[in-house]
């Protein structure tokens, strides 16, 4: 008995043995392909993005609900200008805010705290546009003040290029009104003209 119960204290001092190559190979059952995954903001640039808690305003319970804790980004679109907000949720990534910036929209301090802000949306996150009330609250004053600067910021300057493109689409109304009496002008000499020669011949 005695040397069996050292055979066995040897085995379990013994070092485990490295997992053996037996050769055989097992093949995958299903073989999955690499799959493009498109956030839609493959176009735009991050002007700015912040960690916070959103929430929305229910009008008919006349209370704050809570939308979601992630990252709140402002996102510019490479080829149109547009900016729009776009928050999504920390693990889910399911969006909680989503629409443009539009010039007329501001942003005030939450009354009572310097970590919060609100402001009205039209809002498409759960897709169908609402209007929305929102308030945003960050772990700092510093990341709140940082959002209201960049938000008002990009107001005024969707207020700009709204302008700027009001002012080429007069401009280009009035070019081709130009274009549009030139052209009658001609016709007017043309058919003078041709009176004329009309006139001429009787």
């Amino acid at each position: 008995m005695a040397s069996s119960d050292t055979e066995r204290r040897e085995d379990e001092e013994a070092p485990a043995a490295e997992d053996e190559d037996t050769g055989a190979q097992v093949a995958p059952i299903v073989k999955l392909e690499a799959v493009a995954v498109t956030t839609g903001e493959e176009n735009e640039d991050v002007i700015l993005d912040l960690k916070s808690k959103l929430y929305r305003f229910d009008k008919e319970g006349n209370q704050w609900k809570e939308r979601g804790a992630g990252t709140v980004k402002f996102l510019k679109h490479k080829e149109t200008g547009k900016v729009r907000l776009v928050m999504r949720q920390s693990k889910t990534l399911k969006i909680c805010a989503n629409h443009l910036v539009l010039p007329s929209m501001s942003v005030q301090e939450h009354a009572g705290n310097d970590k919060s802000c609100v402001w009205h949306a039209p809002d498409y996150a759960d897709g169908e546009l609402k209007d929305e009330l929102f308030c945003i609250r960050f772990p700092s004053i510093e990341n709140c003040k940082t959002f209201m600067e960049t938000f008002q910021e990009v107001a005024e300057s969707q207020t700009k290029k709204e302008e700027n493109e009001d002012a080429s689409a007069a401009a280009d109304l009035l070019e081709k009104l130009k274009v549009e009496e030139k052209k009658e002008e001609g016709e007017d000499k043309a058919e003078d003209k041709a009176e004329d020669k009309a006139a001429e011949k009787e």
